[in-house]
């Protein structure tokens, strides 16, 4: 499990192909708000998404900074990367189908074990699909 931000940024980098992140922030509303935060069960909805290339990203800090100025209203973000072909970086085109499907997983709450998920202050979450 990818614990830092940081590091997310060093693989995607790493790579073979060129690669471009794909990022859903999502907002939590817990339904059993008195239980342990590790059983707690709830809903999560997405609020925005925006792709980026890892060379335009910095630090986590910067992120939330810059998602923070467009809507503050969210508690998760869920990464993606996606994967170019023949040393081209995709393009956000590209990435439209691919947040769509993020969008659609969060919603539905099956395959969310497949993407990186930070709350706001950069600690890694393990969600549980339905």
């Amino acid at each position: 499990m990818i614990k830092l931000f940081k590091d997310l940024l060093k693989m995607s980098l790493e790579q073979e192909q060129p690669q471009r992140l794909l990022f859903l922030f999502a907002k939590a509303d817990a339904q059993n708000p008195k239980k342990s935060k590790k059983h707690q069960r709830g809903t999560i909805t997405p609020v925005m998404c925006v792709d980026k290339l890892p060379e335009e990203l910095t630090t986590f800090a910067d992120l939330v900074k810059e998602a923070d100025s467009i809507e503050k209203n969210w508690n998760f973000v869920f990464i993606a990367s996606l994967s170019g072909e023949q040393g081209m970086t995709p393009t956000s085109d590209d990435a439209e189908p691919f947040l769509n499907k993020m969008t659609h997983d969060v919603e539905s709450g099956n395959g969310v074990g497949r993407y990186v998920v930070f709350d706001r202050d950069e600690n890694p979450i393990e969600l549980e699909s339905n």
